[in-house]
């Protein structure tokens, strides 16, 4: 019978134990066979980070949606604060339902694609050579196709006013948008950094991480500039309405000048060898050692 690349290798048998089959023999379909890897993996990361924005953001944007029904002008499209009725109540759903979607989605894709969903973190992953450019390129479409995508779900799936577009409150100025934004995004940034990028016996519980230092991040970001942290984020709902308000480059700089700052400050420790001034975080303590009292 033609051996084709859906079936494992028969080469040698009958004359020793049967080698196990690749992962490449074992899964690839023979109607992929003309992708090359590389294009392949691209491809693949590309539908993981797709999918990935659009139900981390679906999510997020739906609870939005609840937590500004009723609450003050929730016709204006806008998450701010000073738009739609300050509530404590209002703002702490908004971060945790920004939180909890971002960490559960980032646990499910991270194997698929990395789990980025945020065009300043690709930023990021790119300056430290995590990502080639030609990936970071394709992750970045991605993810803001997932934005438009996740916009346009809950804008027709859910009968309320589509009220998720970031801007500045009326007390904020640009400048202090673009530094709020900054400081923010450098923040989560920085926490990916170390938590994700950096590999330790914490590192599987990474997601959980990160999603709070999200929460933290949009519970004083949302009420002065909507708590974006991600271009894509407010570059979706603003296709779907139609609506770019002259503030809305204040979502695009302010992330990315935080990713640099967060890629800046990660190398300058790396180059000081930060693991050395305090070493062991990682080491399986010794009982023994616990019994005597040297630790």
């Amino acid at each position: 019978m033609r051996r084709t690349g859906y079936y494992p290798s028969t080469r040698g048998a009958g004359r020793g134990p049967p080698t196990r089959p690749s992962s490449d023999e074992v899964l690839r379909l023979p109607w992929l066979m003309w992708m090359n890897s590389n294009a392949k993996n691209h491809f693949v990361a590309f539908v993981g980070e797709f999918v990935g924005t659009t139900m981390f953001l679906f999510f997020a944007f739906s609870g939005t949606q609840v937590a500004n029904i009723g609450s003050g002008a929730s016709d204006s499209k806008t998450t701010t604060g000073a738009d739609t009725g300050f509530s404590p109540q209002v703002l702490l759903y908004i971060a945790l339902v920004f939180a909890f979607s971002l960490m559960v989605n980032v646990w499910i894709f991270f194997r698929i694609s990395g789990g980025l969903f945020n065009p300043a973190v690709t930023l990021a992953m790119l300056l430290t050579r995590v990502l080639s450019p030609v990936r970071c390129s394709m992750l970045l479409v991605a993810q803001v196709a997932g934005g438009i995508f996740s916009s346009f779900l809950v804008s027709v799936l859910f009968p309320t006013s589509f009220n998720v577009r970031t801007t500045l409150s009326a007390d904020t100025s640009l400048v202090r948008g673009v530094f709020i934004e900054a400081v923010l995004t450098a923040e989560l940034v920085f926490t990916i950094f170390m938590l994700a990028k950096e590999k330790h016996k914490a590192t599987f519980i990474a997601p959980v991480g990160i999603g709070l230092a999200l929460f933290i991040a949009e519970l004083v970001g949302v009420y002065y500039t909507g708590g974006s942290l991600n271009p894509a984020r407010s570059f979706g709902p603003c296709v779907i309405t139609g609506v770019f308000d002259q503030e809305h480059w204040i979502y695009w700089v302010g992330p990315g000048f935080g990713a640099v700052l967060a890629v800046v400050f990660y190398k300058f420790i790396k180059i000081l060898e930060y693991e050395v001034a305090n070493p062991g975080q990682d080491a399986e303590v010794d009982e023994s050692e616990r019994e005597k009292g040297q630790v």
